[in-house]
């Protein structure tokens, strides 16, 4: 069984594009951000350019792990990566996707603009879940930009 989504999701940060570029493109800054809390992201790779990997792993305080292995299709610089993603919960692959995250400079920061085509496998996820959980992960990313980065 799979059921299809479609997901945009806008936000103003209050942050320069160069640093918004950065915290979604750097290992040791997603490690400050991707994960819901209590869970940590003790693993991050990118192989930031067409046909690179992107990979997350998530560990919860259980032990329990959820992560996502991403081909990059393209990067345009402190503009926009696009990247194809498996989800997974443990061992289970729980959904497939197209993402594009874009970067536009506005009078106030930086305009972020996500949008996610996929599908959900086996009834392991559904819509609601994972807008709520994206919008989780953009509040992170929004505080962690407030933050020195010691």
């Amino acid at each position: 069984m799979t059921e299809k989504f479609d997901l945009s999701i806008e936000r103003t940060l209050d942050a320069p594009r160069d640093l918004v570029w950065k915290a979604w493109t750097s290992p040791k800054h997603i490690k400050r951000w991707w994960a819901p809390r209590p869970y940590q992201t003790p693993e991050v790779e990118i192989e930031l350019e067409p046909g690179g990997k992107f990979y997350t792993r998530m560990t919860g305080p259980d032990g329990f792990d959820f992560s996502g292995t991403a081909c990059v299709l393209e990067v345009v610089p402190n503009e926009r990566i696009v990247y194809v993603y498996d989800m997974y919960s443990g061992d289970t692959q729980t959904s497939v996707s197209l993402v594009t995250i874009s970067l536009q400079p506005s009078k106030t920061g930086t305009d972020l603009l996500i949008t996610e085509q996929g599908v959900f496998l086996d009834g392991h996820d559904d819509p609601r879940s994972r807008e709520h959980g994206t919008n989780v992960l953009i509040d992170q990313l929004e505080r962690s930009l407030q933050r020195p980065s010691g």
